[in-house]
């Protein structure tokens, strides 16, 4: 069978995020979306997306397909369904679609005629920004379960402190020396070649992805993702960091996310709580307002290639775009459009020529390629964000 993921109705509410990548590459707990899916459903999966980001993710389609509502994580009562799902049948939960099947040479496809499996248990679902810190500890717990299962963990150094030591993995290559791990509130997993550096004081749930750093003295309060290549320091609470960004020094990032190839200055901060406690609101670019969250706890969302300067602030609930470049004192607004380059003071337009010079530099550093599809991608959200950037 062919699995095929689609972005489904939530796509617009998970941006900045899904500028640069479909839903399906969104990482929650240890894993993305994608890697959950296929390691559940031992196959690998393509994509139906935004046509600007098609060429970077393709769909392949074959005689036989499911199709697959990435919003949505496996667990295995819903993935035995979907392995299941026959022609003319379609999963739900409620009125939105999970996973429907359809041949190649289906144009039209009516889910009204197919047969309707119910899916009534709770499940994992991502339709907001802040779902995706918000549901970690959940997802943190599940990837755990997948990944460890009847694995043994390599063996925990005798110079570290630990507390439930059975709820902790270690995988080959990873290096920790001298830290305090406490993982009786949830799960730490620790990836390959991954580092905790000496005197770092880190509780569970906690997932430190393949190639990441734990940099020294470091305090990391859970649920906490810190993505592939990535590195943090200072204080870290409630937050995810996708891959190959950077909050290496310190400074407080809590109940954030931050997207891909994104660094934070030195003494950084964000509020993630209001002066006077009320509910947090986030920019909607759906809406292109701000959107309750129903959470008093709410940071940063940082899209893709995005930095600051040393000493930034953020105010709680901030929104930052794509390939945006922060600096200065004072508070920046509480929503910079991508391709953004200022602060508090002003801001201007982040012309795509530096932005991608920085880019290609910064990619370089870690031997990839900044190539003419990523251009290409960033150069579609440069003019389809221009609309916010007319306001400066």
């Amino acid at each position: 069978m062919n699995y095929i993921l689609f972005d489904g109705p939530s796509r617009n509410q998970l941006l900045p995020f899904t500028y640069t990548r479909p839903v399906a590459d969104i990482r929650i707990g240890i894993l993305t979306i994608r890697e959950k899916w296929e390691k559940h459903l031992g196959s690998t999966t393509t994509t139906i997306t935004e046509d600007y980001l098609s060429e970077k993710y393709p769909m392949v389609e074959m005689e036989k397909n499911i199709m697959i509502n990435a919003s949505y994580l496996p667990d295995y009562e819903l993935v035995e369904l979907i392995k299941n799902l026959e022609e003319n049948q379609a999963i739900f939960n409620g009125e939105e679609v999970i996973a429907f099947f359809t041949k190649e040479a289906q144009e039209d496809i009516d889910l009204s005629t197919y047969e309707a499996i119910e899916y009534d248990q709770e499940v994992l679902k991502i339709e907001n920004t802040w779902d995706i810190f918000s549901k970690n500890g959940e997802a943190i717990q599940e990837d755990f379960e997948l990944l460890t299962n009847g694995r043994k963990s390599q063996p925990i150094p005798s110079s570290n402190s630990i507390i439930a030591a059975e709820n902790i993995f270690i995988e080959e290559g990873a290096k920790l020396e001298f830290a305090t791990l406490n993982a009786s509130s949830g799960p730490i997993y620790i990836g390959e070649d991954a580092e905790i550096m000496e005197g770092s004081l880190i509780r569970g749930p906690f997932a430190l992805c393949n190639h990441a750093t734990v940099k020294l003295g470091a305090k990391i309060y859970g649920p906490t993702t810190v993505g592939p290549h990535s590195k943090v320091g200072g204080e870290v609470n409630n937050s995810v960091l996708f891959g190959y960004s950077n909050k290496g020094h310190d400074g407080f990032l809590g109940n954030s996310v931050l997207g891909e190839w994104c660094n934070l200055g030195a003494d950084s901060n964000n509020s993630n709580l209001k002066n006077n406690y009320a509910e947090v609101r986030l920019w909607s670019f759906e809406t292109e307002g701000f959107a309750k969250t129903g959470l008093q706890f709410c940071g940063l969302m940082m899209g893709d290639h995005s930095k600051c300067g040393i000493n930034t602030m953020f105010n709680t609930g901030t929104v930052v775009g794509v390939c945006a470049n922060i600096f200065g004192s004072g508070f920046p607004r509480n929503f910079v459009p991508s391709f953004s380059w200022g602060g508090n003071s002003g801001f201007t337009t982040y012309l795509t020529k530096k932005a991608f010079e920085v880019a290609k530099v910064v990619m370089s550093r870690r031997n990839i390629d900044f190539t003419e599809t990523d251009e290409a991608i960033l150069e579609h959200v440069f003019n389809d964000t221009q609309k916010w950037r007319s306001n400066y």
